[in-house]
């Protein structure tokens, strides 16, 4: 019975304890034991290789470039918090922005698109530019939730779509789990079907804009770290430092682009910084200091949930769960293409990073789609959008936990009802739908 894969379970349980407020990360934790129990692994055995927390901790490899890197881009964004350059660029979005209250969230969105593909510097943008724009947006009472959503498709959307930054990433990825595992294909073609997952976010997007949580919210002005009524207020101009953290973000870009390596761009912005003078030797503590305030709890989440995904992949719950739902398969494309769809959500939603699920799914779906009769495009297009789908709204995934950063800077912004609950709604239902109706036209 599906409902008793220890898989199931696990998600279930993490998801429970979530939306009940309970610390994400300790959420994860939790989830990983009983997902391992219910699988039949050992809590402790002297001698044996498979005790949960060590299969868990062996597995935290699989993010550390991912963590790594939201440690340096911390450090990055402290710097550029650092030198004015985001509170020149946050004055210049209110003046712009002022009393335009949808043209605001879907600039945002647009913004935090370029965060994936133009300038790759991922949720690094976040607590630089949103705390700023807090007090406008009270003003003009946004509904923080449609703002999250903003941002998570910023996030996500372009990536899974485009093959450029991060997107050239994420199609690289597809094309060598679906190659290796028997259906040989190349990044044109990823990128050839990819853009309906795209499509489906924006649809998601808009509607829950403008329909969801379109309605004004008010929020009180509280104070926001770092930014007091005077800042705001007085007149703001480029100095040395913010042309030195311009050339830096311009940089990292650059060497984001030819290296396709986030730690490496990190680090060659944080060097650039500091020979422009934009942040003094003497400061680069307290900027690392500062990166690692800013990202480390994210970074550490990401970490845990590579090793709660190796837990369940360890356990061989998640051919099982596979296995079981083939049953429910046959006969019909759409219905197939739906059970894999919702597979892959309850995998992402426990690891919650579509690119370290595309490799555990594309193992399992490859094969079933070449027995189902799905062509390369229909498989590309399961595989991405099942790995895409619970990234969107999971607790411990980077597109939720970023925007959550930002927006509850002055502690008005709750995670789990607030970030995870609205990105769900808002493009999980569009990216089943968008799937199954592809996948199945697709053939």
């Amino acid at each position: 019975m599906i409902l008793l894969n220890p898989v199931v379970i696990s998600v279930i349980v993490m998801c429970a304890l979530c939306l009940i407020k309970f610390n994400v990360l300790l959420s994860i934790l939790v989830a990983a034991v009983v997902g391992g129990v219910a699988a039949g692994m050992p809590i402790y055995q002297a001698g044996a290789d498979n005790n949960i927390i060590d299969v868990l901790i062996s597995g935290m490899g699989g993010n550390s470039a991912t963590a790594l890197s939201y440690i340096l881009l911390g450090a990055f964004a402290y710097g550029l918090a650092q030198s004015g350059l985001g509170a020149i660029l946050s004055k210049k979005l209110s003046r712009v922005l002022s009393g335009k209250k949808f043209v605001m969230i879907f600039a945002i969105a647009i913004i935090a698109c370029f965060s994936q593909n133009l300038v790759p510097v991922h949720i690094a943008f976040i607590p630089i530019l949103i705390p700023p724009l807090l007090p406008l947006m009270n003003k003009l009472k946004i509904d923080r939730r449609a703002m999250a959503c903003a941002l998570t498709f910023g996030l996500k959307a372009p990536y899974i779509s485009i093959p450029i930054g991060f997107g050239l990433i994420f199609h690289q990825i597809l094309e060598d789990n679906i190659t290796q595992f028997g259906m040989p294909v190349t990044i044109a073609d990823t990128a050839g079907v990819m853009w309906i997952g795209g499509l489906s976010m924006l649809i998601g997007l808009i509607l829950a804009v403008l329909f969801l949580y379109g309605r004004d919210r008010n929020y009180e002005d509280l104070p926001v770290p770092g930014q007091s009524e005077e800042t705001m207020n007085k007149e703001i101009s480029m100095t040395k430092e913010a042309w030195g953290a311009l050339i830096a973000c311009i940089v990292t870009a650059v060497v984001s682009i030819v290296t396709t390596s986030l730690p490496y761009a990190a680090l060659a912005g944080l060097f650039t910084m500091v020979i422009t003078g934009c942040i003094k030797w003497k400061n680069i503590d307290e900027v690392m200091n500062g990166g690692i305030d800013m990202m480390g709890f994210i970074a550490f989440v990401m970490l845990v949930a590579a090793g709660y995904g190796t837990v369940l992949s360890s356990s061989g719950a998640v051919e099982d769960l596979v296995t079981t739902a083939a049953g429910y398969m046959q006969g019909s494309k759409a219905v197939a293409a739906f059970v894999m769809l919702m597979i892959g959500l309850l995998i992402t939603m426990g690891i919650g990073t579509s690119f370290g699920t595309i490799p555990i799914v594309a193992a399992i779906y490859v094969p079933l789609c070449l027995k189902l009769g799905f062509s390369p495009a229909s498989t590309i297009l399961l595989i991405g959008i099942a790995a895409a789908l619970g990234d969107a709204g999971s607790p411990a995934s980077d597109s939720t936990l970023g925007p959550t950063s930002g927006l509850n800077a002055d502690g008005q912004h709750e995670h789990i009802w607030d970030t995870s609950v609205p990105t769900f709604i808002a493009f999980d239902i569009p990216l089943i739908i968008g799937g199954v109706i592809g996948a199945t036209m697709l053939g």
